[in-house]
């Protein structure tokens, strides 16, 4: 029996976070421990949490799932299982533990479509050198799918959101446009090879760009997902009390997902994100309005984006080139705090 997943669901992929500005007050009413080894926690609104055991080790804990962004159970599995692995990577850390979190309509899709999308999740954890010990299911529809990770990093090396200063380059590692290229597909008017690309830039893992990351001592980063470009930059500059200005020109995208903006192909969650940071970007005079709103795309397992100190850009980018990031470029900078957090040019 052929699986469409993407039949089942309205929202998939990172799009179907609850928004930004939502979540925010939701968090207002969470109750923060107090521990000296907690050494990140929700409050900057991190990729992830961390805990240090002793002066040499600290675990890195995140959790992600969402429903379906693609048709194939096995793929769906590769992309969730990418996408909540990638935190760990942003924080610097070295994934190394997972349990799977899984909602599975019982008795409204076969059980094979149950076990691909497992599989999916397995491969590309052994992939990442993750070994998924257990986890939960319940009976729910749509499917969602993802992971609760453990990695570990030094206590003096993690990279944070916190992490940007005045001066840096900031260094984007994949190009933006799932959230456009996938809601394209679902009417009918995307072409396939995006369709391709978008899936294979999902399931490509930040590994390489960690590497890099920890090779040059970087100590900010984070992930882009479901608050899009514009929105984790804006959670960076928040977090490191810095300005950012991304050069929207620069910022690499997907096959046609500039002219899909044109046809009118523009997700909701791309409005709701403009919305959470509308109070705090100021926008460049004649600013392309494709652009804007290819910045507050909802991203799915996209890639890192690295504050860099400008004496270390040039060569970073090589190797991440040479590491096949083939696409990663310099995006903006940081700059010292100004009337805005954010400015798009």
């Amino acid at each position: 029996m052929t699986v469409d997943l993407l039949k089942l669901v309205e929202y998939g992929g990172c799009s179907a976070k609850i928004p930004a500005k939502q979540l925010e007050e939701i968090l207002k009413f969470l109750p923060l421990p107090s521990d000296p080894n907690i050494l990140v926690d929700i409050d900057t609104h991190d990729d992830a949490g961390v805990y240090r055991i002793n002066d040499e080790l600290a675990l890195v804990l995140t959790t992600d799932f969402f429903p379906p962004v693609c048709s194939d159970p096995y793929e769906f599995g590769q992309i969730a299982a990418a996408n909540s692995i990638s935190d760990v990577y942003a924080m610097g850390g070295d994934p190394v533990l997972a349990l799977n979190i899984v909602m599975f309509p019982a008795k409204g899709l076969p059980l094979s479509a149950y076990a691909d999308m497992l599989k999916g999740g397995f491969d590309k954890a052994t992939e990442a050198g993750v070994r998924i010990i257990g986890g939960h299911t319940i009976d729910d529809t749509p499917p969602k799918y993802g992971l609760a990770v453990v990695g570990f990093v030094h206590p003096e090396r993690i990279a944070t959101n916190a992490g940007a200063h005045p001066g840096d380059k900031l260094i984007l590692t994949k190009p933006v446009g799932t959230g456009i290229i996938m809601a394209a597909q679902r009417m009918g008017i995307a072409a396939e090879p995006d369709i391709e690309e978008a899936k294979r830039l999902m399931k490509l893992l930040n590994k390489s760009g960690a590497e890099v990351m920890k090779k040059y001592n970087i100590r900010g980063a984070t992930d882009i997902t479901g608050f899009g470009l514009a929105g984790h930059a804006l959670k960076m500059a928040r977090a490191s009390k810095v300005s950012i200005n991304l050069e929207l020109g620069c910022v690499p995208l997907i096959g046609k997902a500039y002219s899909l903006v044109d046809e009118g192909c523009i997700p909701g969650a791309s409005f709701r994100n403009l919305e959470y940071c509308e109070n705090e970007i100021s926008l460049a005079p004649g600013l392309d309005y494709n652009l804007k709103m290819l910045a507050f795309d909802a991203q799915t397992s996209g890639g890192l984006l690295i504050s860099v100190p400008e004496e270390k850009t040039e060569a970073l980018l090589s190797d991440l080139h040479s590491a096949g990031l083939e696409s990663a470029t310099v995006v903006g900078e940081a700059l010292a705090m100004d009337s805005k957090h954010l400015h798009l040019s």
